[in-house]
């Protein structure tokens, strides 16, 4: 039931991230080569690494002790990996919901 609501949750981050993803880019005036779904989804993975990648070099660097893999319901997940698709996946609707909280 947890793992089912963990994916559940994801997916909707997901969807909801790449939704805003689509939308800054079709607001945008630059001619697109490449659809821009698939620009949000690159984009979203570049990130999702680029922070997996942080958190890694900072961890080794604090010389934190974390188990390699947790577990989630019955899926058992690396959890530096969870924390940056999760980062990656807010993010977006952060910067979506940030000029109007600033705006008041």
């Amino acid at each position: 039931m947890l793992t089912l609501f963990f994916f559940c949750l994801l997916l909707l981050l997901f969807i909801l991230a790449l939704r805003a993803k689509v939308g800054f880019y079709r607001s945008s005036n630059v001619e697109a080569v490449a659809s821009p779904v698939s620009r949000a989804l690159a984009e979203l993975v570049a990130i999702a690494g680029g922070i997996y990648l942080s958190l890694v070099l900072l961890v080794s660097f604090l010389k934190i002790s974390l188990p390699e893999v947790i577990a989630i319901g019955g899926l058992m997940v690396d959890p530096l990996a969870v924390v940056a698709l999760v980062i990656a996946l807010i993010q977006p609707l952060v910067l979506g919901l940030w000029p109007r909280l600033k705006g008041r």
